[in-house]
């Protein structure tokens, strides 16, 4: 009897090494739990330690299979760090899933503080860099690695009074992009998942409405992530997967 894609996904991904920032957050509890199902080793990353400890807790996993870890990974030393820990408690590291975020608006351009744009700057784009310049060497060394990461159609798409939203995300975005270029041939691949809102609560309505229909809940992108971690999407590099319907 051929195995099935679950079965296929599982294969791939036991004794592989994943790290998930914003571990804490709603979409990276549920990554974190998705792959602990099919046999990967965590490191559960974010600010928040009693969160990544209460999380952690919850998986049920050997103490050799998660790691979690308190770090801000807009200080460069501090990204550095985690990834030597991570390396150093699993022997590899394998995939980087940023889900790190954050949001900031309802200001025209002209109204906005620069430190606006300075937050967004450093959750969205400084994050990003210092976690690929942290853990990309450990993937690159494998000659095997996933580097996966959260955007949002307004970073080519933007509404008005969300520009450091936008900007913040558009910088991401040419980071990721870059990098996937960077990365050809490697065996590491870089993709985007772009979503205009993350909620779960969609899962418990009857069916979508113009003020939902837009959303997207933690399990649809934990889906994808399971696809493109996966063997199959060894080819998929540089790709931007809209997972928030039409733009409106």
């Amino acid at each position: 009897m051929p195995p099935s894609e679950s079965d296929t996904v599982s294969m791939n991904l036991k004794d592989r090494a994943v790290v998930i920032s914003g571990a804490a957050g709603g979409l990276g509890t549920v990554l974190a739990r998705e792959l602990a199902a099919q046999g990967a080793s965590l490191a559960l990353l974010g600010r928040d330690p009693q969160k990544l400890d209460a999380l952690a807790g919850s998986l049920a996993l050997p103490q050799a299979r998660v790691l979690a870890r308190s770090v801000d990974l807009s200080k460069p030393e501090e990204a550095a760090a985690a990834a030597a820990a991570v390396a150093g408690k699993f022997g590899r590291v394998d995939a980087l899933l940023h889900v790190v975020g954050g949001w900031t608006g309802g200001k025209t351009l002209l109204e906005a503080a620069p430190a606006d744009l300075a937050s967004m700057l450093e959750q969205h784009v400084w994050t990003s860099f210092y976690a690929v310049r942290a853990f990309l060497p450990h993937l690159l060394a494998n000659g095997w690695g996933r580097v996966l990461m959260i955007s949002s159609p307004f970073a080519s798409r933007p509404n008005a009074k969300g520009g450091p939203y936008a900007i913040g995300k558009a910088g991401q975005e040419a980071l990721l992009l870059t990098l996937s270029q960077e990365l050809r041939g490697t065996g590491v691949t870089a993709n985007l998942l772009q979503a205009r809102s993350i909620d779960a609560r969609r899962e418990k309505l009857s069916a979508p409405t113009a003020a939902n229909s837009s959303w997207t809940t933690p399990e649809e992108l934990s889906a994808a992530v399971l696809y493109l971690l996966s063997e199959e999407a060894g080819t998929v590099s540089g790709a931007k997967l809209p997972m928030f319907g039409a733009y409106s």
